[in-house]
C-alpha cells in the first residue's frame, strides 16, 4: 500500500489571523468562565483555609521540622507521582464529570479531618495520611482544570485566562490563610475544616451548572494505555517542554524552602501565633495579586526570562531576610514581596507551557509540568526540612536563597520558548490509499517516505529532515530515521515507526500548521515534479497453523 502524503502540503489555505487579546479580564466576560473562575476561587479559599489548619496542628503535635516538612511533602507528593496519569485521563474522559467525582472525594477527605478534630483523635500519622489522600485528589484535578481554559475562550484570550486562573488562586491564598488562622484561632480546627467542605459544595454546584459539550464519538478515541505512551512520547520528544521543566525544577526547589518552613519561621523565628501564621500567608497572597496586577505592564518591557530571573532574585533575598528573624510588620512586607515574585514566576511559567503545547496531548504535557513543579517543590520540603533540623532555620533559609540566586543566573542562559507557533492541526495528510480496510489495532506501522536529493543539497536537507524528525515523534513515532539507497546515493529514504494503524491515523490529525512548515522546508529539496513517494508496510499476522493427526 502506498501513497503521496507526509510531506506535500495539501490546497488547505493558511489559517486566518486572529483576533487580538480584549484585555487582561476578557475572559471574564464570557459567562462560563467567570462562574467557573468564580467557583475556582472559593473552592481554593477553603482548600488554603483547611492547609493553614493542617500546617499548624501539626506544630501543636510535633516540634520537629521533619515532621513539619513531611505534611507539606504529603500534600505535594501525589501530585508528582499521579499527575501524568492524571493528565491521561483528563485528555480521555469527560473532564466535567471527571471534576465532580474528584470535588466529592475531596469534600469528604475534608469531612474525616473535621471528625477527627471534633474528636481529639487527631495524631500525626493520620494528618498526614489525609493530607497525602487530599494531595491525591489535587493530582487528579490540577491538569483536568488547566486543560478546559481552551473550551472556556479563544486562543487570543488563552494567555489572559491562565493569567487570571493564577489571579484567582493567589486571591484565595489571601483571603484563605487569613480567614482561616481567625476561624482556627476563634473556634478550631474543626471549623476551619468545615468550611473546606462548604466550598466543595459551591465547586460542584458550579460545575454540575455548566453544559460542556459531549462531543461526538469517535472510533479513534484513545484508551488509558495507549494515550499514556503517547503522551510520554510527545514529552520526551519536545524540547520546548524540556526547557520550561528545566527552569520551573530549579526555581520550585530552592523557592520550596519558604513554604516548606514557614510554620516554624513564624512559631519559633518571629514568635507569632495561628492568627500570625494566617495573616503572613495572607501577605504572600496578597502580594501575588499585586504580581498578577502589575504582570501585564511588566511584560511589555521585559522577556520571559528576564521576569523569572527577577523573581528568582526577589524570592531569594526575601527567604534570606527571614533568615535574620526581621520584626513582625517587615516580615509582613518582605512575604508581600515574595509573593509578588512567585506569582510572576509561576504564571510566565505555566503560560509558556501552556501556549507550546497543541490540545491534543495538552492534559498530559501539562501533567509532566505538574510533575516536575510538584515533584520539585516535595523534594525541596522534605530536602529544607532536614537541612533545618541540621543546621538550624536561618541556615536553611541562607542556603535556600544563596542556591536560588546560583540556579538563576545559570538557567538564564537557557532561554524560554517564545510559545508562538501555530499548533493547530494543519490537516494537510490525505487519507492513505488502502488495498483492503486496515483493522486499527493492527500494528506496528512502518512508513517509509522517498526522497530524490542532489549531492550539494544533501547536508542542508538532512538538517532540516532531523529537525522535522522531533515532530514525526512528538505526534506519535516510536523510532526514527533516515537511510540512503547504497546503489543510488540520490535516493534517500525518511523511515518512522508507529505502535499501530489507529495511531498512524490519529498522527494525522496532530500534525500542526508548525509542523507543514517544517516539512515544507524539507519538501524544497526534493527533486522532480511528483512529491515524494510514501509507503504503509503493516505488521503481517502470522497465519494459524492447521491442526490434524495421523490415523
Amino acid at each position: 500500500m502506498s501513497d503521496h502524503t507526509h510531506g506535500a502540503p495539501s490546497a488547505t489555505p493558511p489559517a486566518a489571523p486572529q483576533p487580538a487579546a480584549g484585555g487582561a479580564f476578557a475572559p471574564l466576560r464570557r459567562p462560563v468562565f467567570a462562574v467557573l473562575w468564580g467557583a475556582t476561587v472559593l473552592g481554593n479559599t477553603g482548600s488554603f483555609m483547611r492547609d493553614v489548619a493542617s500546617a499548624w496542628i501539626v506544630t501543636d503535635l510535633s516540634a520537629s521540622p521533619a515532621a513539619v516538612g513531611m505534611v507539606q511533602a504529603a500534600a505535594m507528593l501525589p501530585v508528582f507521582l499521579l499527575a501524568i496519569p492524571a493528565g491521561v485521563l483528563s485528555d480521555i474522559l469527560d473532564r466535567r464529570r471527571f471534576l465532580i467525582g474528584i470535588q466529592i472525594g475531596l469534600g469528604l477527605v475534608s469531612a474525616a479531618l473535621m471528625l477527627l478534630s471534633m474528636s481529639g483523635l487527631m495524631t500525626v500519622s493520620s494528618l498526614v495520611a489525609l493530607t497525602f489522600l487530599g494531595g491525591v485528589g489535587a493530582a487528579l484535578m490540577a491538569p483536568t482544570w488547566q486543560s478546559i481554559v481552551p473550551e472556556l475562550v479563544p486562543r487570543p484570550e488563552l494567555k489572559s485566562a491562565v493569567a487570571l486562573n493564577s489571579l484567582g488562586i493567589n486571591i484565595a491564598r489571601s483571603i484563605g490563610p487569613a480567614v482561616g488562622g481567625l476561624l482556627l484561632a476563634s473556634f478550631g480546627a474543626a471549623v476551619t475544616y468545615g468550611a473546606d467542605v462548604v466550598s466543595y459544595v459551591l465547586v460542584i454546584a458550579a460545575l454540575w451548572w455548566w453544559r460542556r459539550d459531549a462531543g461526538a464519538q469517535d472510533e479513534l478515541s484513545e484508551r488509558f494505555t495507549g494515550a499514556f505512551r503517547a503522551g510520554l512520547r510527545y514529552a520526551r520528544a519536545s524540547r520546548e517542554l524540556h526547557v520550561v521543566l528545566l527552569r520551573a525544577v530549579f526555581f520550585f526547589f530552592f523557592a520550596s524552602a519558604v513554604w516548606a518552613l514557614l510554620p516554624l519561621v513564624a512559631r519559633e523565628l518571629l514568635k507569632g501565633d495561628a492568627a500570625y501564621y494566617g495573616v503572613l500567608l495572607g501577605s504572600v497572597g496578597a502580594g501575588a495579586i499585586g504580581g498578577a496586577l502589575l504582570l501585564p505592564r511588566l511584560r511589555a518591557f521585559a522577556t520571559a526570562d528576564g521576569l523569572v530571573l527577577g523573581a528568582a532574585f526577589v524570592t531569594a533575598a526575601a527567604t534570606a531576610s527571614l533568615a535574620f528573624a526581621p520584626p513582625r510588620w517587615l516580615a509582613l512586607m518582605v512575604l508581600l514581596a515574595m509573593g509578588g515574585a512567585w506569582i510572576i514566576a509561576l504564571t510566565t511559567l505555566n503560560a509558556t507551557a501552556q501556549s507550546i503545547l497543541p490540545n491534543w496531548v495538552r492534559g498530559r504535557a501539562l501533567a509532566v509540568y505538574l510533575t516536575a513543579f510538584n515533584g520539585a517543590m516535595a523534594c525541596g520540603s522534605i530536602s529544607w526540612g532536614l537541612v533545618a533540623q541540621q543546621i538550624g532555620l536561618p541556615g536553611a533559609l541562607l542556603v535556600s536563597g544563596a542556591g536560588l540566586v546560583v540556579a538563576g543566573l545559570i538557567l538564564h542562559r537557557v532561554k524560554l520558548p517564545a510559545g508562538e507557533a501555530d499548533l493547530t492541526p494543519a490537516m494537510h495528510w490525505p487519507e492513505p490509499l488502502l488495498a483492503a480496510p486496515v483493522e486499527n489495532d493492527r500494528g506496528p506501522v512502518l512508513i517509509l517516505i522517498e526522497y530524490r536529493i542532489v549531492p550539494e543539497d544533501r547536508p542542508a536537507f538532512l538538517d532540516a529532515l532531523y529537525r522535522l524528525s522531533a515532530a514525526r515523534r512528538r505526534d506519535g513515532a516510536y523510532n526514527w530515521g533516515v537511510t540512503e539507497d547504497a546503489a543510488d546515493p540520490s535516493l534517500m529514504v525518511e523511515w518512522f515507526m508507529v505502535e499501530s494503524w489507529a495511531e498512524h491515523l490519529r498522527q494525522h490529525r496532530r500534525v500542526s500548521h508548525a509542523d507543514a512548515d517544517v516539512q515544507a522546508g524539507v519538501l524544497k529539496f526534493h527533486q522532480g515534479d511528483a512529491p515524494p513517494h510514501a509507503r504503509h508496510l503493516i505488521g503481517a499476522e502470522r497465519p494459524a497453523r492447521a491442526t490434524g493427526g495421523h490415523a
